[in-house]
């Protein structure tokens, strides 16, 4: 006898869709879930990433939440806009940018184009996105939700706040 948890992809019976966050079932007997709206994701049960199929995008789940992960400089640049842009309009004022250090060589192409000397800051210096400072997290293995969520922002009075659902830290 098939144990029903075997007949349903590694997230369960249902998981929310990563773009619109309303539930969404999964086919039985397949690595799929399907949304009505966004279509297709297959979770792949050997990297824990959920794969929208139409698009190519990556996902993955960090505390109950999707995060999606980038492979171009301009898609993480459009995530941190998205986000400072919400802040802003909350009359929130952004001090800090901490992205992934997963990031980091990604990043170097854009500061590359953006600004031809020098190709990267060095040690000690940081970046600028938005004409915000940019300082890289620590290592994923030191805190391991660095391999899935993509930044923080750090607000007045120094708060650091987790995009997409913001996390106040004490």
């Amino acid at each position: 006898m098939v144990e029903s948890a075997s007949q349903y992809p590694i997230f369960g019976t249902e998981i929310d869709c990563p773009h619109c966050q309303q539930p969404i079932p999964a086919l039985t007997l397949t690595d799929t879930y399907l949304c009505p709206r966004h279509g297709a994701f297959e979770a792949d049960p050997d990297t824990r990433e959920l794969v929208h199929l139409q698009s190519g995008r990556h996902w993955l789940l960090w505390d109950g939440q999707w995060y999606r992960q980038h492979s171009h400089p301009d898609g993480i640049r459009f995530e941190i806009h998205e986000a400072l842009d919400r802040l802003y309009g909350e009359g929130r004022r952004v001090t800090r940018i901490v992205i992934a250090d997963r990031y980091r060589a990604l990043l170097a192409s854009y500061w590359q184009r953006s600004n031809p000397a020098p190709a990267e800051p060095h040690e000690g210096d940081r970046g600028r996105i938005y004409g915000l400072p940019v300082e890289f997290s620590p290592d994923a293995s030191n805190d391991p939700r660095w391999s899935a969520i993509n930044f923080e922002l750090e607000h007045e009075p120094g708060t650091p706040l987790r995009y997409p659902h913001f996390r106040l830290f004490a």
